[in-house]
C-alpha cells in the first residue's frame, strides 16, 4: 500500500482539462473523482462525499469506494481513526475541514482479491468490512474492446413450473456470427451480473477475455428466479406458499429456493427444454456439455452445481460462489428428492460426472437458520478431491457475499474454459497436476 496524492494531483489536472466530469454537489463521485478531489485538497471534498456516501454508512464506518487497487475509505468519528487493512496499518487518515468526516486514500496492490479493512478510534475496533474486492485490469472494458449486445428484458412462463413467470438478459457478444455455433453459459441471479458498473462487472470480464481469446466466444444467458404469484391454485403454488408461510420468506423468495435449492433435475429441464429453447431459436448455440457452463451464487451455486450433475450432457463447467449446499429444501420423505447437505455423499458415492467445478467460498460465510456454509463448501471440496474430480477451491475470509468471487471472476473464467478448443465436442476432465500433489483438506476451530 502507498499513499495517491500523487495519482489525485494527475486526476486534478485530468478533471480540469475535461470540464464535463466537474464535480456536481448533487450526483455521487467515483473513487478516482474522490480521490483527485482529495489529492489536491479541493475544497469541495466534504460535499462530495456526503452526496456519494449513505449517511448510515459514513456512520458506521462502511463507507469506501474503488477503482482497480486505489481505494478511497471515509468515515464519520469524533477523534481521528487509524485505518487498518488486511491486518496492517494502512494510510494515515485525513480530516475534512470543519466536520467530522475523515479519509484516507490508499493503493492495495494484489488485485483480484478480496481484502478487509476496519479503523481503530481511540484503543476500540470500528466499522469496516471483511468484503472488500480489489478488481484487476481484467474486470475494467479495456480500450478497443468492442462490447456485445444485451437484450431487453424477456419474460418467460413456464410450463414446467405451472405458469411461473421468469424474467432473463441474452448476451451476444460482439465477435459472435450466426454461421458459427458459440459456447454458452447461464448466470442464476442473472439482473445482478448485468451491471458494467456495479459491484460484478462480468461483461466487462466477458469481453475482455473473449477479445484476448482466453474463453470462447460465447452468449450468456442472464435468468432470474421466477415469480408464481400469478397462478394460485397450481401444485407449484401450493407448495411455494407453504414454504413461504412455514419460513417467513416472501413467495418470490420462497420460489427462488424451490427452484435453486431443490435437489432434483426440474430446474435443468426447465433451462433445456423452456428457456435455451427460445434462446436457441434464435441464436446458434453449441449443443455439447463441453461448451456449456453454469454459474449462481448461494443457492443459485447450489443450483449451478445441480443442474451440471443432474444434466452432465447439457453443462460441463461450474462456477458457485458461496454455494448453499445445505438442507434447505431437504425433506425426510424417501419418495422426495434429498437435500444440498447430501452432495458430498452423493460425490464419494454415485458414478462420476465429467464436469469441472470452481468453488468459492469464506469462512464467514455463516447461517445460523440452515447450517454452517463453510463447512459444507470443504466437504464438498473433500469430496471432490477423493474422487478425482477437475475442481478448484478458493477458500477466503470474507461472509456470504459475492465480493471475493467477483473479484476473482477472470481467473475463474480463464480456469474453467482453459484449454478449450472449438473443434472438440468433449474432453474427459482431469485434476490438475498441481491439485493432485496437495494433502485433502483439513479443518481446525479458529473461534472457541
Amino acid at each position: 500500500m502507498r499513499s495517491q496524492y500523487a495519482l489525485g494531483c494527475l486526476l486534478a489536472v485530468s478533471i480540469a482539462l475535461c470540464p464535463s466530469v466537474l464535480f456536481c454537489a448533487t450526483q455521487k463521485s467515483s473513487a478516482t473523482e474522490l480521490i483527485a478531489l482529495a489529492g489536491v485538497g479541493d475544497p469541495k471534498l466534504g460535499d462530495a462525499i456526503l452526496s456519494t456516501f449513505d449517511a448510515k454508512k459514513l456512520a458506521e464506518g462502511t463507507a469506501w469506494l474503488s477503482h482497480g487497487p486505489d481505494f478511497f475509505f471515509v468515515t464519520k468519528a469524533a477523534s481521528k481513526p487509524a485505518l487498518v487493512i488486511d491486518g496492517s496499518a494502512g494510510p494515515a487518515m485525513q480530516s475534512v475541514p470543519n466536520s467530522d468526516l475523515w479519509f484516507s486514500i490508499a493503493h492495495i496492490d494484489a488485485v483480484g482479491k478480496l481484502h478487509s479493512y476496519h479503523y481503530v478510534v481511540n484503543g476500540n475496533s470500528f466499522g469496516g468490512s471483511l468484503d472488500v474486492p480489489a478488481f484487476g485490469p481484467d474486470s475494467y472494458l479495456k480500450s478497443g474492446v468492442p462490447s456485445g449486445t444485451l437484450s431487453p428484458k424477456i419474460t418467460h412462463t413456464s410450463k414446467i413450473y405451472d405458469g411461473m413467470n421468469s424474467e432473463y438478459w441474452i448476451y451476444v457478444p460482439a465477435q459472435y456470427k450466426p454461421d458459427t455455433p458459440a459456447a454458452l453459459m447461464v448466470f442464476q441471479d442473472g439482473g445482478g451480473y448485468i451491471d458494467r458498473e456495479g459491484d460484478r462487472l462480468s461483461l466487462n470480464v466477458i469481453d475482455n477475455l473473449i477479445a484476448e481469446k482466453k474463453i470462447p466466444v460465447m452468449i450468456c444467458v442472464f435468468i432470474n428466479p421466477g415469480d408464481i404469484s400469478d397462478s394460485p391454485g397450481t401444485p407449484t403454488y401450493k407448495f411455494v406458499k407453504a414454504y413461504s408461510d412455514k419460513w417467513e420468506r416472501t413467495l418470490k423468495d420462497s420460489m427462488r429456493s424451490t427452484e435453486y435449492d431443490t435437489v432434483s433435475d426440474r430446474y435443468v429441464r426447465f433451462l433445456r427444454d423452456e428457456v435455451l429453447a427460445e434462446v436457441a431459436a434464435k441464436y446458434n448455440i453449441r449443443k455439447d456439455a463441453y461448451s456449456r457452463a453454469i454459474t449462481g451464487l448461494s443457492s443459485g451455486g447450489i443450483c449451478a452445481f445441480n443442474a451440471a450433475w443432474q444434466m452432465p450432457d447439457q453443462f460441463s463447467r461450474v462456477i458457485s460462489w458461496i454455494g448453499s449446499f445445505e438442507s434447505i429444501q431437504w425433506k425426510e420423505d424417501p419418495n422426495v428428492a434429498d437435500g444440498g447437505q447430501d452432495y458430498p455423499e452423493k460425490v464419494l458415492h454415485e458414478a462420476k460426472r465429467n464436469i469441472r467445478i470452481w468453488l468459492q467460498d469464506g469462512s464467514n460465510d455463516l447461517d445460523i437458520r440452515y447450517g454452517d456454509w463453510p463447512l459444507a463448501n470443504l466437504r464438498l471440496a473433500t469430496a471432490l478431491k477423493l474422487k478425482d474430480y477437475d475442481f478448484h477451491l478458493s477458500f477466503g475470509a470474507g461472509t456470504h457475499n459475492s465480493a471475493q468471487g467477483a473479484a476473482e471472476f477472470p481467473e475463474e473464467m480463464i480456469w474453467l474454459w482453459r484449454d478449450y478448443d472449438p473443434a472438440k465436442t468433449e474432453q474427459s476432465y482431469e485434476m490438475e497436476p498441481s491439485e493432485k500433489a496437495k494433502p485433502t483438506f483439513r479443518v481446525s476451530i479458529t473461534n472457541r
